[in-house]
């Protein structure tokens, strides 16, 4: 296992087998000729003249850890059934070479690609009016009213200005005159191809237009008489090439996460571990570092922002499944379509922040997201959770034109006050109010971003303190669980009350699941805080039936108790939605709670709820 540890400083690098998120051990192992090697000492041209020596196209150091690099082929990637042992060993034996760690790969997956049939703010573009998403007056049969509230920031001079989005797809068309003036071609990148162009690959269904349609939603120009208008019409905006190859490594989807951090204030993401109710994926140990160091170095120490699609798997999935929507490093968005509901596509999990909005139910073209498409061209069809994260995106980048002082927690807290319930509606999840009386659903997160109210709130925002940690306890116990019954395990803390890291409110709370089931898609997990706030942290997936993995150290998240004090006693239900005969058992030794705090009164702080032997966590203390 690589490891990076720099004790004593301000990040622990420190990433053991307890927080590696892996597939599912039964998935088909995918080789690859992509090898992450470290090397002694060296310069790049040193690492490139040894890549060339043993057969590679080139090599690419990579943005974190010491002297790593990426070594990559001449042409383009191909899968493998077998190891490529013969040049691994030959790297190995090579006296420059320190270690050498052979890429797998594994499958990443677009959301939403899917074919789909009051203010004075006037714009010549002609999609701007069917642009609902930004100002809607009731176009397509939608609901006046229900949108992003981005003429509000507009009007008091926000539009994006000084802030770079990086959207991480299939690349986007940088020549598409809607887009051009506003591309930022430093920041960008093609990690499929590796150069710096991150144009999309042709292909006759127009299939890689996903990164353009995302990247129209952000920056799109204002009255220019092209298609319509950006969120953040005078932002700027990057191309990170790395969706469009048969298989996603560790390396890629780390250095895209990692590309000019001190030049990208925000990374869009619309893609994660396949939608299809049963995969339990997450981002691997390079990637987990990198996000790590974005979020504590990026934006000059300020934090990277990443913006993630919740997923598109429906009701027959559940995002915190996602190790990327679900991370406490990304804020992960939902959708609503023009009128409130719900999209069909949408699934539902705690860690869901907040919404913007998309389609998914209606046959009315015009109601779905206008934007930029390939080849200079302007589509109505842009859909899925894809089309919500771009927008949110947009959103946060006003808030950094208002203050650009704000810390990547900052903005979170920011999403949480200020989203509003609007008139979404909900069909099969209540909206509830926590113990602070902030208002959540368990889809929809804290309701809708409302980009005038947010801008408004980031202008006198003040910086939160930082964070702290507090251990609080521990239970070593190892439980059987037949089928209809339910298993409940409590642990009761002070939140370290009377020390100097005691924590007084919450913001991300993380319960970290060893378990193994006959069938893995029949369990239910909840978690109830001392104040009562009940989250659903996992709900059946019908089509999950593994009976091999279960999971294995899984930290499900929630944001449901934000603001809540922990102090008192916690509670965690695992039941069984059947009553056939199912067995679960806990193999777990220890659960220990783990709370980061910060010392003022105002401040809101992180819990952990941890249920394994063995853990260890990346903090900014």
């Amino acid at each position: 296992m690589l490891r990076f540890c720099r004790d004593g400083t301000a990040v622990a690098l420190i990433l053991l087998n307890a927080l590696v998120l892996i597939a599912a051990a039964d998935e088909e192992v995918i080789f690859t000729d992509h090898f992450l090697v470290q090397l002694h000492e060296g310069t790049n041209e040193d690492a490139h003249q040894l890549a060339r020596e043993h057969g590679f196209g080139s090599a690419r150091k990579l943005p974190f850890g010491e002297g790593l690099f990426h070594f990559y082929p001449w042409e383009i990637p191909k899968t493998r059934r077998k190891r490529s042992l013969q040049q691994h060993r030959r790297l190995a034996k090579d006296h420059r070479v320190k270690n050498v760690f052979p890429q797998e790969g594994f499958g990443r997956q677009k959301r939403g690609y899917r074919e789909i049939s009051n203010m004075d703010v006037n714009m010549s573009d002609p999609l701007f009016t069917k642009q609902w998403y930004l100002i809607n007056t009731g176009q397509a049969d939608g609901t006046p009213g229900l949108d992003l509230n981005v003429a509000e920031a507009w009007n008091m001079g926000f539009t994006g200005k000084g802030v770079t989005i990086a959207i991480m797809d299939d690349g986007i068309d940088y020549l598409h005159p809607d887009l051009a003036s506003n591309y930022n071609a430093e920041a960008s990148f093609d990690f499929s191809s590796n150069d710096p162009y991150p144009y999309p690959r042709y292909t006759d269904d127009w299939f890689n237009s996903h990164g353009t349609r995302c990247a129209g939603e952000v920056s799109a120009v204002s009255n220019n008489n092209i298609c319509g208008v950006g969120v953040a019409y005078n932002s700027k905006v990057a191309g990170i090439r790395m969706l469009d190859q048969p298989f996603m490594t560790d390396i890629i989807e780390a250095s895209s996460i990692s590309h000019m951090p001190q030049v990208i204030d925000i990374y869009s993401a619309s893609w994660g571990p396949t939608d299809d109710g049963k995969t339990v994926d997450g981002p691997r140990e390079l990637t987990l570092q990198a996000m790590a160091d974005g979020v504590n170095k990026g934006r000059g120490g300020k934090g990277s922002i990443y913006v993630w699609a919740s997923g598109d798997g429906g009701s027959y999935d559940d995002c915190n499944c996602d190790g990327y929507a679900s991370s406490m490093w990304t804020i992960s968005i939902n959708s609503a379509i023009n009128d409130g509901r719900t999209a069909l596509y949408d699934e539902s999990c705690s860690s869901t922040l907040a919404s913007t909005f998309s389609n998914g139910r209606k046959r009315n073209p015009e109601a779905g997201v206008a934007t930029t498409d390939l080849y200079g061209n302007c589509t109505l069809r842009h859909s899925g959770t894809s089309a919500a994260a771009p927008e949110a995106a947009g959103v946060f980048a006003l808030a950094l034109e208002a203050n650009p002082n704000l810390m990547w927690r900052d903005l979170q807290h920011l999403t949480v006050l200020t989203s509003k319930r609007n008139k979404l509606h909900d069909e099969v999840h209540q909206w509830r109010r926590n113990g602070v009386g902030l208002e959540f659903n368990h889809l929809f997160g804290y309701g809708v971003l409302d980009a005038g109210g947010m801008v408004k709130l980031a202008r006198e925002w003040k910086t939160v303190p930082e964070r702290f940690h507090c251990v609080a306890g521990s239970v070593q116990e190892t439980h059987k669980i037949q089928s209809g019954n339910k298993l409940v395990l409590s642990i009761t803390t002070d939140a370290c009350q009377g020390k100097d890291n005691f924590v007084r409110y919450l913001e991300h709370v993380q319960a970290v699941i060893t378990i193994n089931a006959s069938r893995r898609g029949d369990l239910n997990v909840n978690m109830t805080s001392p104040m009562g706030t009940k989250s659903i942290l996992l709900s059946r997936r019908p089509r999950d039936d593994d009976a091999k993995v279960g999971f294995d150290k899984w930290p499900f998240m929630t944001t449901h108790t934000w603001g809540e004090d922990p102090r008192g006693t916690w509670l965690l239900e695992r039941s069984s939605s059947l009553s056939r005969e199912v067995w679960y058992m806990a193999s777990c030794r220890h659960l220990s709670v783990y709370f980061s705090s910060d010392l003022s009164a105002s401040s809101i702080s992180f819990l952990r709820v941890s249920i394994f032997s063995l853990y260890c966590w990346i903090s900014s203390s």
